[in-house]
């Protein structure tokens, strides 16, 4: 089965083109690397919790918007020597590819699929 790493996190509004564009070039490049797929989503209808929720989890600001988005791999090996690719590839360098949004917010991690309906 597939192996797909997950992310979410606040981006700013201001920066919603910018982040598109970054994600298009990143895709680019993990496609290059075994990725299967990259899938971005601008999040639209994301209530805030009581308890959890995705605006929790990243601290999201007022002026940000939660992205939720994943990677298809087609195993976790895959997934494994590609990362060491991408992390290499210097498309991928801080200087040459800034993240438009605060890193250090974002939650993700990597999921065995165990159905794919």
């Amino acid at each position: 089965m597939n192996y797909v790493d997950g992310f979410v996190a606040a981006v700013p509004n201001a920066n919603k083109e910018a982040y598109r564009r970054h994600a298009a070039d990143a895709a680019v490049v993990f496609r290059e690397h075994g990725a299967l797929g990259v899938v971005e989503c601008w999040g639209d209808d994301v209530p805030e919790g009581k308890l959890t929720s995705f605006p929790m989890a990243v601290q999201r600001r007022d002026d940000e918007t939660v992205v939720f988005a994943w990677i298809t791999w087609p195993s976790k090996a895959v997934r494994d020597a590609g990362w060491k690719q991408v992390m290499a590839d210097p498309r991928m360098a801080a200087d040459r590819a800034p993240m438009p949004f605060d890193g250090q917010r974002m939650v993700y991690g990597g999921f065995q699929v165990i159905l794919d309906a």
